[in-house]
């Protein structure tokens, strides 16, 4: 895709599979069930990047595109590329690397477990003028990271995937004259539990009249906990 624009967002989601999906959802729900509530959050993660104004769009997905779900996303006005890295530290490096290689000044990475994440904390990162915007996540991670300019080394030697991740990335900027701006809490949907406030929550955003996570809300209203 032509670049047009001067800054990038990226969507970070894994390519739908039956039985691949949020296992951690296991203990309380059938593949079927959670293969099509991930299929929700993928599409409501997608409609919340194309709401983002003056952006590029691309999906970065793992492993490859095998279920055909991303095909004929280009006709959407995104770009889609495959994640390549050893672990979630090397594909976010690489996926920066490859958009400022390409002449993006900011750019955004978010992931697909956050379908009731507000548009405007998207907004906020790419308005920002530091160096390096993360948004901390309820789980000790973070839902969203931007960088401008430049990939700011805070990938290796993180324990990617435990409740440390956040507290390890700041450490590693620490005295070397990153830039840092903080985003407002979020939450990521991971177990159970999680599903359970998440279905609470977009029904109190509902009732309060803003639209967000709108597959997602209409799918949980059809299961039972």
């Amino acid at each position: 895709m032509k670049k047009n624009k001067d800054n990038a967002v990226i969507l970070f989601a894994r390519d739908p599979i039956l039985g691949q999906v949020k296992t951690r959802l296991r203990s309380s729900f059938d593949d079927e069930t959670i293969f099509k509530l991930y299929v929700c959050f993928v599409e409501d993660s997608l409609e919340k990047i194309r709401q983002v104004d003056n952006v590029e769009c691309f999906v970065g997905i793992f492993p490859e595109n095998h279920s055909g779900f991303f095909k004929g996303i280009e006709s959407f006005g995104m770009s889609l590329f495959v994640q390549r890295g050893n672990d979630l530290g090397d594909k976010m490096r690489q996926a920066f690397i490859d958009r400022f290689a390409e002449g993006y000044k900011k750019v955004v990475i978010i992931g697909s477990d956050s379908p009731s994440l507000p548009v405007s904390y998207i907004n906020k990162a790419l308005a920002s003028e530091k160096d390096l915007v993360l948004g901390p996540s309820t789980d000790g991670g973070y839902y969203l990271i931007a960088m401008s300019g430049k990939v700011s080394e805070v990938f290796s030697g993180v324990a990617w995937g435990t409740e440390n991740v956040l507290d390890q990335t700041l450490e590693k900027i620490k005295g070397t004259g990153v830039s840092l701006e903080l985003l407002p809490v979020w939450y990521d949907v991971d177990s159970p539990d999680d599903l359970k406030f998440l279905k609470t929550h977009l029904e109190l955003i509902t009732h309060s009249g803003l639209c967000v996570g709108r597959k997602t809300k209409i799918f949980l209203d059809g299961i039972s906990f």
